[in-house]
């Protein structure tokens, strides 16, 4: 699974960043969650928590706490998603 996240600071220019299998991991210890529970739906809390794993990862500097990041981000929106089952054939038939 991978997301596509935009990020808008308070400060500064919006950016992307893509989650990863860590992120996704990281995501799931915190949360104590399956990822299979974001096709329910994702809260704010969690694109903000990827999104700060995502900076970590890409080497972008962030505050050690997370609450600290969360103050400095005026926006986290999902702007692609690759879906671990798009790549199965579906055929659906309207009557």
């Amino acid at each position: 699974m991978k997301i596509q996240l935009r990020i808008t600071p308070n400060e500064g220019d919006p950016y992307e960043l893509e989650t990863n299998l860590f992120v996704i991991v990281a995501w799931e210890r915190k949360f104590k969650q399956k990822a299979s529970t974001l096709a329910n739906g994702i809260g704010i809390e969690d694109l903000a928590f990827m999104a700060y794993e995502c900076c970590k990862q890409n080497n972008i500097p962030v505050p050690v706490s997370f609450d600290e990041y969360i103050k400095k981000v005026n926006a986290v929106e999902v702007v692609g998603q690759e879906d671990p089952k798009a790549t199965e054939a579906t055929v659906t038939e309207e009557p």
